[in-house]
């Protein structure tokens, strides 16, 4: 190489990196100074929304596996009269089925239906406890969704995108809203059910947002929460001491590096001393009236859909931002007896029907209801046809993603309201369709958030929990 080359490369080399008015050392403090600023507060502090909220927090009850609507809040009277009929060509011409094979027959629900409250809202006889509260609630019938499987359903759901990395709708409203409980997570996930949902821990991740955003999952039993207690030998002054030692040297990595992840460890570890104070006090269900425990059905020590309906209420009474529980048990195929709609969905609704219509009085006895949001619903519906996995005798039905029912009551949204109709076999929506975007829209809105302004910039790309769809369900507002 000509020495002339060499001397001139290394001559603009060294004036790019140290001589140059931005230079590598400026455009990387750029990058640093706000992570800083932002270091110094609170991550999970509050902030103002883009417009006044109608909630200030929300309580999703996440039915995994998919209750059937047809059986639980959708009568069809056709679908009834032609019970064990071949469907319509219609029906399935072109269709994608998980399980359904050959030309399915009709199922009518084998369950009655009443109109219940004010608002005349059907609910079947599975639910009377939801239907003793029908009045507080706002019936969407005209959901549909675009994944047939449960995970990708699930992830769909509750991250905007089937695929698994997107932060989860909790994450999104701890990163936009922060919380306002001091010792406690800002989004807080509780499972029931005999099995965990089919997306696992994706539906509740905070993907590429700061981890401190992270759903943090509260166990029914046992310790509440993984390696949360000092060790043996350790008492509350040495564990503060080490903690202040530790977050020194956080800090100094902070100012080094500018990593936000180090930004969330300080943050996580001060959490994590806090709450083994306050989750003891708010895990003692026992102190709760037996007025209210029986209201429930809770049973201290055991793991329920109904203890955690409570702890529910009492982590939004202490300022949590989103709690989400889910419970598994509700996808009906009817391959045997332990998932048919005859046998199976009548227990799974006895598992969840008596808690949840105490939690929507509870609440609202409680003035809580006006500005917590309730939802309640799955991630997917039930075919109007019978599986017969296998020639299978029992009673049930595969996924079904054209139209489901969603529950919401209190947190703004209308009471008492019916939106959307399906057809007369409860097959397609036929009347104001709302998507899983649509859904997330509106609940953002509903907590003073615009859901095309709560964005973050990842990988060059500005993201959203509604991805690039999504209106606002203007019915169901009051």
């Amino acid at each position: 190489m000509d020495p002339r080359s060499e001397v001139l490369r290394g001559g603009t080399r060294r004036w790019f990196l140290s001589e140059c008015g931005v230079g590598l050392g400026g455009m990387a403090l750029s990058g640093v100074l706000p992570r800083l600023a932002r270091a110094a507060e609170n991550p999970l502090a509050p902030r103002p929304p883009h417009f006044a909220p109608r909630a200030k927090r929300v309580i999703y009850l996440f039915m995994a596996g998919a209750p059937s609507q047809l059986d639980l809040f959708d009568p069809k009277r056709k679908l009834v009269e032609i019970s064990g009929q071949p469907v319509p060509d219609e029906l399935i011409r072109g269709e994608r089925f998980a399980f359904i094979k050959g030309h399915p027959k009709a199922l009518g629900s084998p369950y009655e239906f009443r109109k219940h409250g004010e608002a005349g809202h059907d609910f079947s006889e599975l639910l009377p406890h939801m239907a003793s509260v029908a009045d507080e609630w706002a019936v969407v019938r005209s959901v549909r969704t675009d994944q047939f499987n449960h995970a990708p359903a699930q992830i769909h759901l509750n991250t905007g995108h089937f695929r698994i990395g997107r932060p989860s709708m909790g994450s999104w409203l701890s990163y936009g809203l922060g919380t306002e409980a001091a010792d406690l997570p800002s989004f807080v996930v509780l499972l029931s059910g005999p099995y965990m949902p089919d997306g696992g821990a994706s539906c509740w991740s905070s993907g590429f947002l700061p981890t401190v955003h992270q759903g943090v999952r509260f166990r029914s039993q046992g310790e509440a929460v993984l390696h949360l207690a000092d060790p043996p030998g350790m008492d509350r002054p040495s564990r503060r001491r080490a903690l202040d030692a530790l977050a020194d040297l956080n800090r100094k990595a902070l100012a080094r590096y500018g990593d936000p992840e180090i930004e969330t460890r300080i943050a996580q570890y001060e959490m994590a001393y806090r709450m083994q104070s306050s989750v003891p006090e708010l895990l003692s269900i026992e102190a709760e009236p037996a007025a209210i425990r029986e209201a429930y059905g809770v049973e201290p020590g055991k793991a329920s859909f109904a203890n955690n309906a409570l702890l529910a209420r009492r982590l939004v009474e202490r300022g949590v931002r989103f709690v989400q529980l889910y419970h598994w048990g509700w996808d009906t195929h009817g391959s045997n007896m332990g998932d048919d709609i005859v046998h199976t969905l009548p227990q799974v609704c006895r598992e969840v029907d008596r808690a949840t219509g105490a939690l929507v009085r509870d609440l609202k006895e409680k003035g809580l209801l006006e500005d917590t949001l309730v939802v309640w619903g799955g991630e997917f519906g039930r075919t109007p046809m019978n599986e017969e996995r296998d020639g299978s005798k029992f009673l049930g039905r595969d996924h079904h993603p054209h139209a489901f029912t969603v529950l919401f009551a209190g947190g703004g949204t209308k009471a008492g309201v019916a939106i959307g109709a399906t057809d007369e076999l409860g097959c397609r929506v036929v009347e104001d369709p709302v998507s899983v975007h649509d859904l997330q829209a509106t609940i953002l809105h509903l907590l003073g958030l615009d859901h095309t302004r709560l964005t973050y910039r990842f990988q060059g790309r500005d993201y959203r929990l509604t991805d690039v769809a999504g209106e606002v369900v203007r019915k169901l507002l009051v």
